[in-house]
């Protein structure tokens, strides 16, 4: 195999910066963890579903509304977008209750099972059926998943069946996201992810709502909301310097602030069970990339799944 060509500087440039908006993303998204687990034990964590929503639209829309961005709201199928929007709102809300009960360590050790679960759907939604290789990588990371929930062990909180309905969720909003990506533009996307959201959640707000006492849980509901919305823009700047396959391996950083914030803000430290998992569910979604990269290179210089 003929030995790889050093890229043009200025595509190494590029690169470099989308690594670190994507650290800095997937830092962001651990602080909104943080801020809704911390948020669950003040008021209801549909009340910080609506905060991180509503705080981000208003960050959005700031940035991209119609009278900026004329035909920003175009979308060329607009039950997708809905659909889509309101896969990301599930896998918030889910992930918001089990944060109630759960580390977290715990929660982002199982949402990192959702490449697994992409690859395994992608074959009957968009025709790309994984190989033998990829479906023995997908089958030992759900097992890695089960280390970490130990289902009927008496091993975790039962809220992670929420972290993993949450993590399908998200597998059917990443899916979504790609087939919108060929007709839509990221930026329609992220503002209709923002809008449905916070109008989804709206209507059910007297039934949950609850003022809060003192300014700090009002600096941290708005705080949900900077850190989802910038979090997200980040990851778009990020795609648009540098191939998802270069930024993949860096989400998985994201488990280091998690450990770290739950240690500091909560005092709790993830066992050697999910140490475990999380290690063969990562080791797993890491090969993936792999093939992945081995699939996507000429053909001839490398055999395929």
């Amino acid at each position: 195999m003929p030995a790889a060509l050093p890229l043009p500087p200025e595509t190494a440039r590029n690169r470099l910066l989308a690594i670190g908006l994507m650290c800095g993303a997937v830092l962001l998204f651990a602080m909104l963890d943080a801020s809704a687990k911390w948020l669950a034990g003040v008021v209801d964590p549909l009340q910080v579903v609506f905060a991180r929503y509503a705080g981000s639209m208003i960050l959005v829309l700031a940035l991209l509304n119609p009278i900026s961005h004329p035909g920003i709201l175009r979308t060329g199928r607009l039950k997708l977008q809905m659909l889509r929007s309101l896969l990301l709102l599930g896998s918030t809300a889910l992930n918001f209750f089990a944060l109630k009960y759960l580390q977290l360590a715990e929660t982002v050790s199982i949402m990192f099972a959702t490449p697994l679960l992409v690859a395994l759907l992608s074959g009957p939604l968009l025709g790309e059926w994984p190989g033998p290789r990829r479906l023995v990588a997908i089958v030992i990371g759900f097992l890695g998943v089960l280390v970490i929930t130990r289902p009927g062990l008496g091993g975790m909180h039962p809220a992670a069946f929420l972290s993993v309905g949450g993590c399908i969720c998200y597998a059917f909003y990443s899916l979504a996201t790609r087939m919108l990506s060929t007709v839509d533009p990221p930026e329609t996307t992220m503002v209709y992810s923002g809008v449905a959201g916070t109008l989804a959640v709206l209507p059910l707000l007297p039934w949950f709502w609850s003022t809060p006492e003192g300014w700090l849980p009002w600096l941290v509901m708005f705080a949900t909301g900077v850190f989802g919305g910038f979090g997200h823009w980040l990851l778009i700047l990020a795609h648009r310097l540098a191939p998802a396959t270069v930024l993949a391996p860096f989400i998985y950083s994201q488990i280091v602030w998690m450990i770290l914030l739950g240690w500091f803000v909560f005092g709790q430290f993830p066992d050697g069970w999910t140490f475990g998992g999380a290690a063969i569910v990562i080791a797993s979604g890491l090969y993936l990339l792999y093939r992945e990269r081995v699939r996507a290179k000429p053909e001839g210089s490398a055999r395929l799944d």
